[in-house]
């Protein structure tokens, strides 16, 4: 089945047919089981005049409103869309027969310029890097790996420990429900090193480790990726926590008579909120993932941890920092980042 990627175009022709007047279009956007939940009434029915004997409609954008991604503490969840739609043409003023629906399933990714038209992303791996880097075990909490994968590619993922023993083996089922098309794949032993991706095509092997960092507190940004699933880089090195302030204040009357009370306020503040910022330090990671952290930045969504299990802390975060150095082992030799995120919520609860 093919996929879109809702954050690029995708494009739907007719392709140069003689005589084409215009081409009218059915689209139907649907969570829930495949074919059988599909709405009685499209979500769009758009029509298109031909050029040159030619239609073509890019739906992504229509598509997108409708996709949410939440986020849920230790266990991620991402809920994909069905899309299924069906055109008729109307050639030299007679309208023709309506198709059979064309179904597509649709993630929130992107594919990049020099990926063209109506990328797929068709890896049953849906995150870029073959290595995760994690925290070490402290006093017998630690963080569980977590892998995400598209289970109509990946049957079954295998964790292995340094010597080569199965650890565990988790097994994907292919599903007609639309939150069955992305799983996150956990490894619950703190000795897993690899986990073997076996399924459709050549079998994927991430190699884990787990990094001792004993000064500072260790900080886990997860983000959604060009695949459209939610991965994350652990921050284990120096951070620095800023309050920005802002304030509405107006000039008080403080005369009462002829005098006034010099304790009194005569600036006044209104109301007063803040908004915090941090300044993470990655640990040191491979040149491979300059393309991880890119993901990162050019990402909507993204949440910051703080801890480890079982005392984790999650909030969402905006990234501020609006640049992204590219770094190599051989101009800069141990890769490091620094990235800034503020929180995205007034410090004082003021939702109404």
């Amino acid at each position: 089945m093919s996929k879109i990627n809702v954050r690029s175009p995708y494009y739907i022709t007719t392709g140069t047919v003689t005589g084409l007047n215009s081409t009218s279009i059915e689209i139907y956007i649907y969570t829930g089981t495949q074919t059988t939940s599909r709405p009685t009434t499209p979500t769009y029915n758009l029509e298109g005049f031909a050029v040159n004997n030619e239609v073509t409609f890019e739906i992504s954008e229509l598509v997108k409103d409708y996709i949410s991604q939440a986020y849920i503490d230790i266990d991620y969840t991402t809920e994909i869309l069905w899309v299924d739609y069906r055109t008729t043409q109307t050639i030299n003023g007679v309208a023709q027969t309506t198709s059979v629906f064309t179904q597509l399933t649709a993630f929130n990714g992107y594919g990049y310029f020099i990926d063209k038209a109506n990328p797929t992303n068709p890896s049953k791996l849906l995150q870029t890097n073959t290595n995760i880097y994690i925290p070490a075990v402290v006093d017998g909490n630690f963080d569980r790996v977590k892998i995400p994968v598209d289970t109509s590619l990946n049957q079954t993922v295998v964790f292995k420990n340094a010597a080569g023993t199965t650890l565990e083996t988790v097994t994907t089922n292919t599903s007609t429900l639309s939150t069955g098309q992305v799983a996150y794949v956990t490894g619950t032993s703190e000795n897993i090193t690899t986990a073997v991706l076996s399924g459709t095509g050549s079998d994927i092997t991430v190699e884990i480790e787990r990094v001792t960092e004993c000064k500072y507190t260790q900080r886990k940004l997860s983000f959604v990726n060009k695949f459209g699933a939610i991965q994350y880089i652990w921050f284990n090195k120096k951070s620095t926590e800023v309050l920005t302030t802002k304030k509405e204040q107006f000039k008080k009357n403080i005369v009462s008579g002829s005098i006034y009370d010099r304790l009194k306020h005569q600036n006044t503040i209104l109301t007063k909120n803040g908004i915090e910022k941090i300044t993470l330090n990655s640990g040191f990671y491979p040149e491979s993932f300059n393309e991880v952290f890119k993901q990162m930045e050019l990402s909507e969504q993204v949440w910051i941890t703080e801890g480890v299990r079982p005392s984790a802390i999650t909030e969402p975060v905006t990234i501020t920092s609006s640049s992204l150095a590219y770094k190599t082992q051989l101009n800069d030799k141990l890769i490091t980042y620094s990235i800034e995120v503020e929180y995205s919520n007034n410090t004082i609860n003021d939702i109404r």
